[in-house]
């Protein structure tokens, strides 16, 4: 345990938890591994990771009794970042299994894409900004329409598109960042994506440091 982390990776047995963690130590950013329900409730700032199944995620977090620490640190507005099945599972539902509830935080549903390009989308692909997202803190210093690496075979659709931060064209547009207020989750994986996805994970601890992304855009103003 490290006495100094502010920042929470959530472990519920998803399979690139470490590599996150790794990303987070090369940037000299604290970083506490935990499936502690009362470490994630005290944390200043929460990183979600995930790869697989919807089902998968969502039942190792009810195992684990993930999902209320979780529900509550969004509900306080700390600074969340989920990456793919972190950013999945805060939707209402998937398609996956002919409808897997999710943690419905972000209304909207999960959906496979239908496309003769190959399925998972897998490798690496431009992150384009939205109006929403262009002036937002988790993008600072990184190019708009930068690449970044993808693996996953459903995608988000939010019911409201003024929480889309980015989208990514793969036979047609999909948001591949979205947020509200201190939830940021990602589509792509921004620890596997090179110096422009540590470049995300450092500005997620600067909104971190700053107590949320107001104060982060304010400071760097």
């Amino acid at each position: 345990m490290n006495p100094e982390a502010q920042i929470v990776v959530v472990d519920y047995g998803a399979g690139n938890v470490q590599s996150v963690v790794n990303a987070l130590d090369a940037l000299g950013v604290p970083a506490l591994l935990t499936y502690d329900a009362e470490a994630i409730r005290h944390a200043k700032g929460v990183i979600v990771p995930g790869v697989g199944a919807a089902q998968d995620t969502i039942t190792n977090l009810e195992r684990r009794g993930l999902v209320e620490p979780i529900l509550d640190i969004i509900a306080r507005d700390v600074p969340y970042l989920g990456i793919c099945m972190g950013m999945q599972a805060l939707l209402s539902i998937s398609d996956e299994n002919g409808g897997q509830p999710c943690l419905d935080v972000v209304p909207g549903v999960g959906r496979r894409f239908e496309t003769d390009l190959p399925v998972p989308h897998m490798g690496w692909n431009q992150v384009n900004r939205t109006s929403a997202g262009a002036n937002h803190p988790i993008f600072d210093d990184i190019p708009d329409g930068a690449d970044f690496y993808f693996v996953h075979s459903y995608y988000c659709v939010p019911n409201d598109p003024g929480v889309v931060l980015a989208e990514t064209d793969y036979d047609g547009q999909f948001a591949c960042v979205i947020g509200r207020g201190n939830m940021i989750a990602t589509q792509f994986h921004p620890e596997k994506s090179g110096a422009y996805g540590l470049r995300l994970l450092a500005n997620f601890a600067r909104i971190v440091e700053a107590g949320g992304v107001a104060q982060s855009s304010m400071a760097a103003v």
